[in-house]
């Protein structure tokens, strides 16, 4: 299986319908294309943090516009009633028929990290880029001195034969490196995460996944481990979601378990290098790929 080739195929969460031309059109340079889709989303977490502190306010009106304006009745979190690239995509232009810097805030979608890494994805899919969504933990998202979950895209560079991290979400701040080409070690993928704790490397209370309630150390590990996974196999699952026998045993999982993940986790860190490894444990594994959580 040609590695390129697969992650310009689309999912579920990716595949953008009747919308791909409309995503075809959209700017090419990705920095802009970026900058574009941050004016589109307002992050949950930015709305409860301009309503708690007087410079979080100053900063979110300068960019997003009157908190004020933003309806009553809309969920602060959107993303459960929109979990696909083309669901947000048909919401934001139902709301208002343009995609562009003018959007009125009342008309942005409250949306997390994850929902901006796979309409991204969608976005350079339809433009015939290979990308794939990564999840993992990043430093740079909080000054608190906790490694917090986030979502981002790695795309593939034809011109430089590489791949390359980029962060739609946070395309606007002062990161210091550049946010459409993120340094590998500016970012800790689920792998990663999995192997320190496991090795000991990081303590639990220094690594958090907001679910709620938020889950920390070798359990925010494994659930960043299957996401990632999940999303190197072109099925960016929803973050209620998780391996079933992983919820039935309530994380707490036997040695040979354990050393059964250590394994793919080892794999995954050289993706591109482990593909073909991968995609084999993946179709002969199904306890990795049948989920739990919701309805389920």
């Amino acid at each position: 299986m040609n590695e390129i080739e697969f992650y310009k195929k689309t999912s579920c969460f990716t595949d953008l319908g009747l919308y791909k031309n409309f995503a075809i059109n959209l700017p090419n340079d990705i920095r802009e294309l970026c900058l574009l889709q941050r004016h589109q989303i307002i992050h949950p977490v930015a709305i409860i943090r301009a309503r708690m502190d007087k410079n979080a306010f100053d900063e979110f009106s300068k960019f997003h516009g009157d908190i004020a304006e933003i309806p009553f009745d809309r969920l602060l979190f959107e993303n459960e009633r929109f979990s696909t690239a083309l669901g947000i995509l048909a919401e934001l232009l139902r709301r208002e028929n343009i995609y562009s810097y003018e959007r009125k805030i009342q008309n942005k979608m409250h949306l997390t990290c994850r929902e901006q890494a796979i309409l991204l994805a969608a976005i350079l899919k339809a433009k015939g880029i290979s990308t794939r969504v990564r999840s993992g933990f990043a430093p740079y998202i909080s000054s608190d001195g906790i490694l917090h979950d986030h979502w981002i895209c790695e795309r593939f560079c034809d011109k430089e034969n590489r791949w390359i991290l980029t962060d739609a979400d946070c395309c606007v701040e002062n990161l210091g490196f550049d946010f459409a080409d993120i340094p590998c070690d500016k970012f800790l993928f689920g792998a990663q995460s999995y192997l320190k704790i496991r090795d000991r490397e990081i303590c639990d209370e220094a690594l958090e996944f907001a679910s709620v309630p938020p889950t920390h150390g070798l359990r925010a590990a494994l659930q960043s481990l299957f996401y990632d996974l999940h999303s190197l196999m072109n099925n960016e699952i929803f973050f209620w979601h998780s391996p079933r026998y992983i919820v039935e045993k309530k994380f707490d999982l036997s040695q040979a378990e354990f050393e059964e993940l250590d394994f793919i986790a080892n794999l995954m860190l050289e993706p591109s290098k482990n593909f073909e490894k991968i995609c084999d444990i993946w179709e002969n594994t199904p306890k990795f790929r049948i989920l739990s959580g919701g309805f389920n």
